[in-house]
């Protein structure tokens, strides 16, 4: 293939608003993921300050019972299906792994842009609620209240349905995509991280999306046509929903953690510069998640009445999930001990996520145990360890993993300094927001109440000032990342001085195909100490003549290595 014009990439190669909508370009498709996640992100926020405003006292603040119910089920809904579920695989996953792996484009690009319009066409098919009736039964939609609260329920199972095959489509094409389409020389054993994530939760998402669809699905045709199967008065069993749902959800739980998972790997081995401690271990540990996380389902029905037997086997699952995710924690902490950690940016949020996540782990596992869960199910305690694992899993690595590639994505730098400050901004503000909630959830303050009595009133407080921090740290996020765009200085091909091939094998912005040539993997994705070389100018190359062979020659001014690097 020839070379490309000088200056053209991905972004400008065509023009046009039909260049962009009909293309099979992965890494705009992802561009255009970004954009969406990020708008049901920032609907999904506005609704959070809004929660928190109407608990900052008791009684009525802002809004009455009604309106809060559907502000935090609407809430929810977003965050879970139209943001975090979708979130790093599809933006960040579709951007980045195909580089990774030294590919062209995924194995399905038509198949790809068709899971975007899928996702954007399922959120307006569960949007449309709003105007058709009303959403206030919370995300897990338990029947049989949610068949008894008006229409709306029916347009959020549709959506619901609808953005799950997006789900599957794009799980499938990420599988085909690591088997079959992996550059010479890059074997299983020197995947980057990332790419081992999303490959397990890639496998969660073919297997577990269709239990969700079937039971959406059943929980429509009960509304819709009185079909008696979760509703008792019709003949139905509650439980039996509860079993469905949780099914999929917690196998759910991590296809929104698992990638959040290979972001941090990558931060840990780039900002140690260091191999990832242990890599075969944090490898196939994302695999034997992916295992368990469909064993554990009943550890969200301590309370439902199922047998004593059945709480046993799966309270003792629960610890066992712990192994593997401990591994990964345990390794991250080697890799930085034995690296020489660079404090970017996107290495605080690595860092975050280690303090934020570690709570998360260890409250759910406090909740696995079942005198405890008994005590603590159904308050503010599950709010704070579902936010800990979800916003302080998936949210905090999301937001790395933006700092870490944008400028391979857009070509520019954004405010260092800025980023920082909102980085400690959404640290602070996120445990000023949720650490109180295990407090007052300790103490017996249920959950989804809209009034509360007044010796919870300093903890709700708590959590709404921090909610103001959280949310002017995501704002400032917002804005230099906006600015960088119009006014950002342009950014080197490797300012972080990483070692995969989206850092070392194509130009930032990307090119159009990617590669030039399809490149020749000799190294692992963390071998620093194979190129020492690279940081002799603090790791930072501002050159990169592409060979014939995909190499990368070797500036004066920045040397970096001349052989094929993964």
């Amino acid at each position: 293939m020839s070379h490309s014009a000088p200056g053209l990439n991905y972004l400008n190669h065509s023009k046009g608003f039909k260049s962009w909508a009909l293309t099979l370009d992965h890494k705009r498709i992802g561009i255009m993921y970004m954009v969406a996640v990020s708008l049901a992100f920032l609907a999904g926020g506005i609704l959070a300050i809004l929660v928190r405003l109407e608990l900052l006292g008791p009684g009525e603040t802002i809004m009455g019972p009604d309106a809060y119910n559907q502000s935090f089920t609407l809430h929810a809904v977003l965050m879970v299906f139209a943001f975090i579920i979708p979130a790093i695989p599809a933006v960040m996953g579709n951007f980045v792994l195909p580089i990774q792996l030294g590919a062209k484009d995924v194995a399905f690009p038509r198949l790809n842009l068709a899971s975007l319009y899928i996702y954007l066409i399922g959120a307006v098919i569960a949007m449309m609620a709003l105007v058709n009736g009303r959403i206030d039964g919370g995300w897990t939609f338990y029947a049989p209240y949610s068949t008894s609260i008006g229409n709306g329920i029916l347009f959020v199972t549709a959506g619901v349905f609808v953005m799950g095959f997006s789900s599957i489509l794009t799980g499938l094409n990420f599988i085909v995509t690591v088997h079959k389409m992996r550059a010479p020389g890059l074997t299983w054993n020197r995947l980057p991280l990332f790419i081992w994530s999303i490959y397990a939760t890639s496998i969660v998402q073919v297997l577990a999306t269709p239990v969700i669809g079937i039971t959406v699905l059943l929980l429509f045709l009960e509304k819709a046509f009185s079909i008696g199967i979760f509703d008792p008065a019709l003949g139905g069993d509650p439980v039996l929903f509860q079993h469905f749902f949780w099914f999929y959800s917690h196998p759910a739980v991590y296809i929104m953690i698992l990638p959040a998972f290979g972001v941090i790997s990558d931060l840990m081995g780039t900002f140690s510069r260091h191999q990832v401690s242990g890599y075969k271990f944090v490898a196939l540990s994302s695999v034997a998640i992916a295992f368990l996380g469909f064993l554990v389902w009943g550890h969200h029905m301590f309370v439902s009445g199922q047998s004593a037997v059945s709480s046993v086997v799966f309270s003792l699952i629960t610890y066992l999930i712990g192994i593997p995710t401990g591994v990964k924690v345990i390794n991250w902490v080697q890799t930085m001990y034995k690296g020489s950690v660079q404090l970017k940016s996107p290495m605080l949020y690595a860092i975050m996520f280690l303090f934020t996540f570690s709570i998360g782990g260890f409250t759910g596992i406090i909740l696995g145990v079942l005198a405890i869960d008994v005590h603590l199910h159904d308050t503010y305690f599950v709010v704070a360890h579902f936010h800990y694992v979800m916003m302080g899993g998936n949210v905090i690595a999301a937001l790395g993993g933006l700092h870490y590639w944008w400028p391979k994505m857009f070509g520019k730098m954004y405010n260092e300094t800025l980023a920082k400050i909102a980085a400690f901004l959404v640290f602070f503000g996120f445990n000023l927001t949720f650490f109180p909630q295990f407090i007052m959830g300790a103490q017996g303050m249920p959950r989804r109440y809209y009034d509360y009595l007044p010796q919870y009133e300093f903890y709700h407080a708590l959590s709404t000032y921090g909610s103001w921090v959280l949310a002017a740290g995501l704002f400032l996020i917002m804005f230099y990342m906006i600015a960088s765009l119009i006014n950002g200085k342009k950014a080197g091909l490797n300012p972080w001085g990483a070692l995969t091939l989206e850092w070392t094998h194509t130009t930032t912005p990307p090119d159009h195909h990617n590669f030039h040539d399809t490149p020749v993997v000799t190294r692992g994705a963390y071998d620093f100490h194979l190129a020492k070389h690279l940081f002799e100018h603090g790791g930072e190359v501002t050159e990169l003549d592409l060979g014939g062979d995909g190499s990368a020659a070797t500036p004066e001014e920045a040397p970096v290595p001349n052989e094929p690097v993964a």
